[in-house]
């Protein structure tokens, strides 16, 4: 899929619909220490996307663990 570069200003609904369909993905890890005692640790995975490309993606890594009621 090539880039395509575009002088036209997007609107707030079509930049939102493509983070909707493509999905953002942040994950942060970071760990606070002294001396080499570990004080804080904090892991945070943010996705935003639409449910359906969360379903999608989601299950392709396994991330999802469905019964049969899932489908």
């Amino acid at each position: 899929m090539a880039l395509k570069k575009s002088t036209d200003a997007s609107s707030l609904a079509e930049v939102l619909d493509r983070v909707l369909e493509k999905g953002i993905v942040i994950d942060a890890w970071a760990r606070v220490s002294l001396v080499g005692i570990e004080l804080l640790s904090i892991e945070a995975r943010v996705v935003i996307a639409s449910v359906e490309t969360w379903l999608t993606y989601a299950e392709a890594v396994g991330l999802l663990v469905c019964e049969p009621i899932c489908r």
